[in-house]
């Protein structure tokens, strides 16, 4: 790389830009798995150790490397300017990078069992907010489990703060997209590795149980940062 910076001002201007911006993009870290902020068996009995573990160490593993995949070879159409393959790669990168930027949220939205994170607050910013858009916290689980297990296939559901309309909406996305219109507050995996082995293929049992697990003051901040 250091012998790529030093011929970099002796070539024509547009070989140049696009010489710095390789260098850029190859000293950038490489994605890594984030680490859960409580053990694996914590949220049991909504969600069990195996499935905790498996989510985590093998699928959200696997849309890291993808991702890291894909960036590596984009580095090297962009470095040869192969538009073509670029724009062949902008799937892969949708999908794995959807996958870890929703996983992220996803562990973070999470909370142990029994402990105060995972208590619906009775006042503040969250509370307010939910009984004005939705008139109270039952009212906010029927629609977010009713339209979440509506998706056919996989994705997620999301319950979203729209900054045009000042509300929170539940919307839901495909597959691996990531949540674009709205800020995500609270996102539910709703693809089978999220829960097939410990409630099969009954969606709403799942979506029940994930609320006694679900981490409200993560979900207050994400509301305030959006405000």
């Amino acid at each position: 790389m250091v012998a790529i910076a030093r011929i970099a001002p002796r070539v024509a201007a547009p070989l140049k830009a696009r010489s710095y911006a390789v260098i850029t993009m190859a000293t950038r870290g490489k994605h890594t798995l984030p680490e859960l902020p409580y053990a694996y068996d914590a949220l049991e009995p909504s969600i069990s150790s195996e499935i905790m573990t498996l989510h985590h160490t093998k699928h959200h593993q696997t849309y890291v490397n993808g991702l890291n995949a894909a960036e590596e070879s984009l580095q090297k159409f962009q470095a040869s300017n192969d538009v073509k393959s670029a724009i062949a790669l902008q799937p892969a990168l949708k999908f794995n990078g959807g996958g870890h930027i929703n996983h992220s949220l996803f562990w973070k939205n999470l909370a142990p069992t029994g402990s105060n994170q995972a208590k619906f607050p009775s006042s503040g910013a969250l509370y307010d907010q939910v009984q004005a858009d939705f008139g109270g916290f039952e009212n906010l689980k029927k629609e977010v489990n009713a339209k979440t297990a509506a998706v056919q296939g996989s994705g997620w559901g999301w319950l979203g703060y729209n900054k045009g309309t000042k509300k929170l909406e539940v919307v839901t996305t495909a597959n691996q997209d990531p949540l674009l219109s709205h800020v995500p507050i609270i996102g539910i995996d709703i693809w089978e590795h999220a829960f097939y082995l410990q409630y099969k293929n009954v969606k709403p049992d799942y979506l029940n149980a994930i609320w006694d697990v679900i981490n409200f003051e993560e979900a207050e901040k994400r509301l305030k940062e959006a405000l």
